[in-house]
């Protein structure tokens, strides 16, 4: 009753080696409790994109756990938990996130391991984020402002911090140095550097036997036999380049991301599973064809519990979009879909489901790349009987 499940049979059974979640839509659509359902059947699980804005939820054994940046499989005793190169790290939110787990009485650091390729995420980065979304007025993007857009950039400017730095202090020192130097010239910011410096330092003695390559570690895992899992952080619809742009986060959430984000080859790759809600919901701005304002919208936020895990703002709110369903399928294939959230339709009369789009009176086919187009396409329903 809680979710329809729609998958194939040798999927259910999990005997793939090497399997990867991915959300279809906006996000918020369930991998984590799908991820978790999972997991216990895998030998690592890995995290590829994004950093501390991402939110799962999870229950466990009558406990809550709320999720941003640990994989789910750091529940499991067994599973090891993977954060690839093109995740950016949020050391503080890491920890805060293994002592909830160890609260638990759950064992996980020692099958936590880091990239050493990872970039790290400092106070700099924070609140220029928040700057950068203040900045834009109106046209905000909606931002979690977690410094994730921020870190990205210093990484393709090529003067971003990477984990492996903090094994290397008097380089890491200089090379922190360079990064603040930047955003407090561009964003008139004053960082409180001794106290971040001496966190860093202090974090560094701590977390030191995480960090590794995990390139060679997931690459060799899988030649050995193991199976892993991944799970993405957000959408594709949320995608860098595929999504709605620029209302998107700053990482490849797609299947290629994967590649990319934890130095696997695209044809080790055995199945994709695609999850997506039986409606749907996106966070922040942006055109939302199919958004239903008011009414049949505040019951689905409400009985949905339509809330962001990471910032706590209420999801809006609509019918199916199978056009993001089919575009996002054409570029991640996938091989089996999760439809989760059915149950939240049972008291609707009716469901509509939106099939299609027409743009200034002829239909189109794919998804328009430009806000002005999304903005204006007209949906075509099918009504069915709720």
């Amino acid at each position: 009753k809680c979710s329809g499940v729609l998958f194939h049979s040798a999927k259910l059974e999990g005997i793939v080696k090497f399997a990867q979640l991915l959300e279809v839509n906006g996000g918020d659509e369930g991998k984590g409790k799908l991820v978790d359902i999972l997991a216990r059947d895998y030998d690592m699980v890995g995290r590829f994109n994004g950093g501390a804005n991402a939110g799962h939820t999870v229950h466990a054994n009558g406990v809550k756990f709320g999720f941003h940046l640990l994989p789910c499989g750091v529940l499991y005793p067994r599973t090891h938990n993977i954060l690839g190169n093109g995740v950016v790290m949020h050391f503080p939110t890491m920890l805060e996130e293994i002592k909830q787990v160890e609260a638990a009485g759950i064992t996980c650091r020692d099958r936590i391991f880091v990239s050493d390729r990872a970039h790290i995420v400092t106070q700099a980065h924070i609140e220029a984020d928040g700057a950068q979304e203040r900045s834009r007025g109106s046209e905000g993007i909606g931002t979690t402002k977690r410094g994730i857009g921020p870190t990205y950039t210093t990484k393709m400017m090529r003067i971003g911090l990477r984990v492996g730095d903090l094994l290397h202090w008097d380089s890491f020192v200089h090379k922190y140095d360079r990064v603040v130097d930047f955003f407090e010239h561009a964003y008139d910011l004053k960082i409180d550097r001794a106290t971040e410096l001496d966190g860093f330092q202090k974090l560094s003695r701590e977390i030191r036997p995480m960090i590794v390559d995990t390139v060679y570690l997931v690459n060799k895992g899988l030649n050995d036999g193991k199976r892993l899992i991944c799970e993405g952080a957000n959408a594709l619809m949320l995608d860098v380049d595929y999504g709605s742009w620029p209302y998107v986060t700053s990482s490849s959430t797609g299947v290629a991301g994967i590649s990319s984000g934890l130095g696997i080859a695209p044809s080790k790759i055995e199945s994709a599973i695609g999850v997506v809600k039986a409606y749907t919901t996106r966070v922040g701005a942006g055109p939302f064809p199919t958004e239903i304002i008011g009414g049949i919208g505040d019951h689905l936020q409400t009985k949905g519990q339509e809330v962001g895990v990471t910032t706590g703002r209420k999801r809006r709110c609509g019918w199916l979009d199978l056009m993001v369903v089919k575009y996002t399928h054409m570029i991640n294939n996938y091989t089996s879909i999760n439809i989760t959230k059915l149950d939240i339709l049972d008291e609707l009369d009716e469901v509509r489901i939106g099939v299609g789009y027409m743009l200034d009176g002829s239909p189109i086919y794919t998804m328009p790349s430009n806000l002005e187009d999304l903005s204006r396409v007209q949906v075509q329903y099918e009504t069915l009987k709720g």
